[in-house]
Formats: C-alpha cells, structure tokens, sequence
C-alpha cells in the first residue's frame, strides 16, 4: 500500500538544491521536498507495509540526510484514513 505523509523538517527555514540532493542520496527518492512560509518539508508517497514502517523508514532517511523532524503531518483524504 503506498502512504501519504508530511515530515516537516525542524529548524529549517527554506531547503537549498544541496540539501534536496542530499535528501534523495538517504533514499528519499519517492519524497518531495518543498518550503514555503518559513517551512520546509518533504512529501511522501511511500511504498510499505504499514503507515508505521513507511513513517520509520521516512524519519531515518531524512535523519540520515542530516535534518531533525519537527513533526508529522497527514492528509485526511490520504488512503490512511479511507473507510474510517
């Protein structure tokens, strides 16, 4: 099942073409970063067994890229929420 999710990246303001690289070089590869406002996060669409795993896997690539997470955020239309 492919989750879809929001990992907002703490203390970062605005990401340079350097930090996307170095999110996708940790496997971020199905995340699109973005900022706006002051903001910056990255969008998921992933691949997983649960939302739990495709959360865990997320936090560590971006952990791996050298950014902390503020918090996560998921859209009520996702599939995570269909039939609830």
């Amino acid at each position: 099942m492919t989750y879809e999710f929001d990992l907002v990246l703490k203390d970062v303001a605005e990401l340079t073409d350097d930090q996307a690289d170095a999110l996708f070089a940790a496997g971020c590869d199905d995340g699109s970063p973005a900022c706006s406002d002051g903001m910056a996060w990255v969008h998921f669409d992933r691949e997983a067994l649960s939302l739990e795993d495709a959360i865990r896997s997320a936090v560590a690539q971006v952990r791996a890229a050298g950014f902390n997470v503020s918090k996560i955020e998921l859209d009520a239309g996702s599939a995570v929420f269909q039939g609830a």
